[in-house]
């Protein structure tokens, strides 16, 4: 078995990297901290009725290859319950996607891109993806699930994470931007009101998108012309922000992070008691952008955990953090 192979083995087995392990808080009812079998088995993943995926590139583009490389596509579910049920993911992605889910009822002209988690490993695809669209196109928003290239292990040196040259996940969230501005007329969406949320990994991924324009992948059409820089961004549990190796009290963050103070208005969401990616991460980030002139807004909570989606539990972040991106959306003037 390759090297590869080894390390994503354990990190599944154990709940997953860059998502809690169980994906549940401390304080859910005791079955979600069940643990049950992982349940990996080819296949590719389909949206629910009503989302419509369609490729994210050209069939005739070639993309760079997760570090998977040409294995087939995979899914499974996680070893824990989030709200008193699975979550599930898909992994092995060499060809991502963009899901639409179209506004029932009115529509606002905002579009929501949704970035799942997974510690780069795997995508939580219902729990950080179409159930986060399920809520917004109820609020009149059009919503598209990014289904990115994973996996891509990021390296060590001396003893050190070191951020990849290229993240594949972040070519793929920028191809995907542009295709909803460029595509903006036919979905009915505005182009100057189209956000992204990114969950763990994904708020990583959202948090860069927010504050470069630079691609590192070659114009492809049309839509490689569009900025791919969101109008607004919400940023849940982050993860690899900060610089842990200045001492426990450092908010500085890590050397590949880049402050821009033409990012938009941000959105962050945390719980104190998180285990994964501790409070620290996402104060040093709020605190750049806020030194940038970026307007920021933080919702903290003293528990929830990690992974807690948008399923209620018994801790409060999970069941009011809707509410409060929609009226943070609402005192912006996207909805």
């Amino acid at each position: 078995m390759s090297r590869f192979l080894l390390v994503v083995s354990s990190i599944l087995a154990l709940g997953l990297g860059g998502t809690a392990y169980g994906q549940a808080s401390k304080s859910d009812d005791a079955p979600a901290r069940q643990v049950l079998p992982k349940n990996e088995r080819p296949g590719v993943w389909q949206p629910p009725e009503g989302g419509v995926q369609n490729p994210l590139w050209p069939a005739t583009t070639p993309l760079a290859k997760p570090d998977s490389g040409d294995r087939p596509e995979g899914l499974g579910n996680g070893t824990g319950l989030v709200g008193g049920r699975t979550w599930n993911w898909a992994s092995y992605v060499t060809r991502p996607t963009m899901t639409i889910f179209r506004p029932k009822g009115h529509n606002s002209g905002a579009a929501l891109l949704v970035l799942p988690g997974g510690g780069f490993e795997v995508l939580a695809l219902n729990l950080e993806g179409t159930e986060i669209c399920d809520w917004a196109v109820r609020q009149g928003m059009t919503c598209a699930v990014l289904k990115y290239r994973v996996p891509q292990v990021w390296p060590r040196e001396n003893d050190k994470q070191v951020r990849p040259k290229v993240v594949l996940g972040l070519e793929d969230a920028q191809r995907a931007m542009g295709l909803l501005r460029q595509q903006a007329s036919s979905y009915g969406i505005d182009p100057n009101k189209i956000g992204v949320i990114g969950f763990s990994a994904g708020a990583y991924l959202a948090a860069a998108m927010s504050n470069t324009e630079e691609r590192t992948y070659p114009l492809a059409d049309a839509a490689d012309r569009q900025s791919p820089r969101p109008n607004f961004a919400i940023v849940a549990y982050t993860a690899r922000m900060l610089d842990d190796s200045k001492g426990r009290n450092s908010l500085e963050l890590k050397p590949w992070v880049t402050i821009s103070p033409k990012a938009p208005p941000t959105l962050i969401l945390h719980a104190m008691n998180d285990p994964m990616d501790k409070i620290r991460q996402p104060l040093a980030y709020a605190l750049a952008l806020s030194d940038a002139g970026v307007p920021v807004d933080m919702r903290i909570y003293s528990k929830g955990g990690h992974a807690f989606g948008m399923r209620p539990t018994a801790d409060p972040i999970s069941r009011e953090w809707p509410g409060q991106v929609k009226q943070w959306l609402q005192n912006l003037g996207i909805l």
